[in-house]
């Protein structure tokens, strides 16, 4: 799951040629419009945009998630938790829950279409008028998207450590008492964590320093804004057909 979790998809589509400040903005509107107004019409509205956007970018099945059984579990256990209190609560709760798996995907669908590299100058050049009010908007814009790069591999050291853990004798019971597979995990991803970091900073550094990661020229053009024009006409359209209803 970790391979392609916020890594592209290396397909070519016109949702992959996009800036990748576009699709920043086109996310930002929908989670603005679904906190203004979640009505179920607003929600079905928005699943349908975000799968045909899933259809364009020719993403193939297998790019989404393998989510484990007790993800599934915790969502049931929700709604059960919720129906003493009446039928109303379960489906303000299954609107919150669509609410927060529309944004997640929107956010992964960014991953998904757009190079990492694009990601630090693409919130650069959006964050540049707060340079006037001294915000240090190229250091944010690095932390963001050496956060994103860093995460997957973060994953992926936990699953091989889990992995390893797994193969390690234990013949005593003292051992399997006292042992603590939660704590070993994290201090050990903690270890490689701070390893990588170390190596991430000098190689950094060799290149010339952090202004590197935001140089990279990036800016719309007219395919970028026919694109938010029509995530604009698609908000606007679900707005109108809720009222309609």
């Amino acid at each position: 799951m970790s391979t392609v979790l916020l890594r592209q998809v290396p397909v070519s589509s016109p949702v992959h040629n996009l800036w990748a400040g576009t699709k920043m903005i086109a996310a930002f509107l929908i989670s603005v419009l679904l906190m203004v107004w979640p009505t179920w019409p607003v929600l079905g509205a928005m699943v349908v945009f975000l799968l045909a956007i899933g259809l364009l970018a020719r993403l193939p099945l297998g790019t989404l998630p393998r989510l484990p059984w007790w993800f599934w579990a915790l969502l049931g256990a929700g709604a059960l938790i919720n129906l003493p209190v009446g039928g109303a609560a379960v489906l303000r709760y299954t609107q919150v829950l669509i609410f927060g798996l529309i944004l997640v995907a929107a956010s992964f669908l960014i991953a998904w279409t757009t190079p990492m590299g694009e990601i630090a100058p693409a919130l650069a050049k959006l964050g540049a008028p707060l340079r006037k009010l001294k915000i240090p908007v190229d250091e944010w814009a690095v932390v963001v998207a050496l956060t994103l790069r860093g995460l997957p591999l973060l994953l992926e050291e936990i699953r091989v450590l889990r992995a390893a853990r797994k193969l390690r004798p234990k013949d005593r019971l003292l051992d399997r008492a006292s042992d603590s597979p939660i704590i070993d995990i994290l201090t050990a991803a903690m270890a490689v964590a701070t390893r990588r970091a170390t190596e991430l900073g000098e190689a950094i550094t060799a290149r010339g320093g952090t202004g590197q990661l935001t140089a990279r020229p990036s800016a719309p053009g007219r395919r970028d804004a026919v694109a938010l024009s029509l995530v604009v006409l698609v908000c606007a359209g679900s707005v109108l057909l809720d009222v309609l209803l």
